[in-house]
């Protein structure tokens, strides 16, 4: 989850979240890139002080400052092609898990088994106990095993919601009348956090995620209790 005065991404838990991190680290790279060397030219610009009358063109450079654009163009675009490709492939998924967003809770399904579904509300601060987060924690976390892929498909009861957990590289629209699918794999076990990321009413703020990544051994009795 975001620490105080963070000011990068989250640390990556999930293999999407870690190519996500890689082609964010490489675009970036190349802005800086760029503009330093417009920097640097725009400053030998103001300090030249030599001027050549007759220079009306020059073929060469504008070829430089045409073409290496274009390849630095590219070499963004091949990454950021396969990442989308990679954000949409799910492969022979272990589980799939239904979410639904209603005004100001989420719901959760485990499509695979008969009646395991349950409501997902944030607590209120007056009932949070020690070691619990504010605005963040919820009365039932979404248990999920770790290192098995799940099928996420997401919609929504009233109007847009958007589920979103940033440390597991998941972001998907629930749209009323419309099932999107997205892939979730987490890479250790542990407890994420993400929030409903689009403006839904007044309740909007109050919409936290909690997944719990377990072992398969303790996924499966948790399972068992609610079969």
């Amino acid at each position: 989850m975001s620490q105080w005065f963070q000011l990068g991404l989250q640390n990556g838990n999930s293999p999407l979240m870690e190519q996500l991190i890689f082609f964010h680290d490489h675009a970036l790279l190349v802005v800086i890139l760029i503009t330093s060397l417009v920097g640097f030219f725009l400053a030998a610009l103001f300090s030249n002080k030599f001027l050549h009358r007759y220079l009306l063109d020059g073929q060469a450079i504008e070829t430089v400052w045409t073409v290496i654009p274009a390849v630095i163009l590219v070499a963004i675009a091949l990454p950021s092609i396969r990442l989308l490709y990679l954000i949409d492939e799910i492969h022979n998924p272990a589980l799939t898990i239904k979410v639904t967003g209603h005004q100001w809770y989420w719901s959760y399904e485990y499509s695979d088994f008969d009646d395991v579904q349950f409501d997902s509300y944030m607590i209120p601060s007056n009932e949070l106990s020690s070691g619990m987060y504010r605005l963040l924690d919820v009365d039932n976390r979404l248990p999920v095993p770790y290192n098995q892929a799940i099928r996420m498909m997401i919609t929504s009861d009233d109007v847009l919601h958007s589920w979103a957990v940033p440390s597991l590289g998941i972001k998907m629209d629930a749209v009323p009348g419309r099932l999107n699918q997205s892939g979730l794999l987490v890479n250790m076990p542990g407890v994420f956090y993400g929030q409903c990321s689009e403006i839904c009413g007044s309740g909007h703020s109050f919409m936290p995620i909690v997944i719990e990544a377990l072992g398969e051994s303790d996924f499966l009795k948790w399972l068992e209790l609610q079969i």
